[in-house]
């Protein structure tokens, strides 16, 4: 069997109301744990980076589409 994951959640969503903000679930022992005791960080401004390199990484490749599509076309000889 698994855990109960509705148990889980309302033991993390009661941890969080009670002010402990850095209490996630442990998966290993099927319980809620505070998460730098365990060793798991993820560090919010590692995320917004990510994000800010994929927009801009998405922004640069629609710019260089729209460079292609309004390119001046060959011209024939003699006109």
């Amino acid at each position: 069997g698994g855990y109960d994951s509705a148990e889980l959640v309302t033991q993390l969503r009661a941890a969080h109301a009670a002010g402990k903000n850095t209490h996630g679930l442990d998966m290993y022992n099927g319980t809620i744990g505070d998460m730098l005791e365990l060793g798991v960080a993820e560090a919010y401004k590692s995320k917004l980076c990510v994000l800010l390199s994929a927009s801009e990484a998405a922004e640069m490749i629609l710019r260089v589409d729209d460079i292609i599509k309004c390119a001046p076309r060959a011209r024939q000889e003699g006109y």
